[in-house]
């Protein structure tokens, strides 16, 4: 099926982005691998005029806003994020109301909508960077809490964050990662800052994924407890069969991440369906926020 998929790739000049938390069959398939915002600005940069994208609806959305001359496919439409449905635009509207004159900063894991309302964007690795690029003193984080409680140890800036999360980082409790540093006492344990604070506390390094892909390779260790979504650690295994990695639950899997199948591939590229388009004003909004950060980096 992986060769039936390359070759419909070819037939119809598609791309093909895999998220780090997908399947293992589905990343090896894959033109790209990588987190949401640096495949969608990587596949923005080819000549493809299609995107099928291996992940979650945000993902496509954002996809959509970075190239919108291209058609981005989510083969499974129902394929959502908990944390980035914990943020409405409405809700949003209401909270800037409270809050007047303070900048947004929206992690990228959320809806299109609510980017559109957002000064600017940022991601699990760069967060504190762009909150310390504002020059305000206030800021408002949404809507991951953990990402802002973190991001607000590391600055002198005020933080006000929405009451969001991502289920599989805040279920990991530290009880359960201490079980596991007990169990694999050799191990370095990277955690990504979508984890509770108490959880953060016991890492040896607090890395998006991106971030953990490029630590084990200049690491000198041999193990590593893996504090993020299970599907990180097949790319982390492939590129390193000489190390060892473990995750720090059994509980670290994303039934979304996970919905996928190569089977799905195949029928979005026979029908070239369902597409995810983001209305033009929207995208237009939302493609500022997303720009602004892109260029302070």
């Amino acid at each position: 099926m992986q060769e039936v998929i390359r070759k419909k790739l070819k037939e119809k000049n598609a791309i093909l982005l895999a998220h780090n938390y997908q399947p293992p069959e589905i990343q090896d398939v894959a033109d790209m691998c990588g987190d949401s915002l640096e495949l969608s600005i990587r596949a923005g940069k080819t000549n493809a005029d299609i995107i099928v994208f291996c992940g979650v609806h945000f993902m496509a959305e954002t996809a959509s806003i970075v190239s919108p001359q291209k058609k981005v496919l989510l083969p499974k439409l129902d394929a959502g994020c908990p944390m980035a449905e914990m943020i409405t635009p409405d809700a949003l509207e209401q909270k800037k109301q409270s809050l007047p004159g303070v900048p947004v900063v929206t992690y990228v894991n959320s809806p299109a909508s609510v980017k559109a309302l957002s000064d600017i964007c940022c991601t699990s690795a760069n967060a504190v960077k762009v909150v310390n690029s504002l020059p305000d003193r206030d800021i408002l984080m949404t809507p991951d809490k953990n990402l802002a409680q973190y991001t607000a140890q590391h600055t002198e800036k005020h933080i006000h964050y929405w009451d969001g999360y991502c289920p599989i980082h805040n279920n990991l409790t530290s009880e359960m990662l201490l079980a596991s540093r007990k169990k694999y006492p050799d191990a370095l344990v990277l955690a990504h800052p979508e984890c509770q604070p108490d959880v953060l506390k016991l890492a040896d390094e607090i890395l998006s994924t991106s971030g953990m892909l490029k630590y084990v390779i200049q690491s000198t260790s041999k193990a590593f407890i893996i504090a993020t979504e299970s599907g990180l650690i097949h790319p982390l295994q492939k590129n390193h069969p000489d190390k060892r990695f473990y995750p720090a639950s059994d509980s670290l899997t994303c039934p979304d991440m996970k919905k996928i199948t190569l089977k799905d591939i195949v029928e979005t590229l026979d029908k070239l369906s369902p597409e995810v388009r983001v209305p033009l004003d929207i995208q237009e909004r939302a493609r500022k926020s997303v720009e602004r950060m892109i260029k302070i980096f």
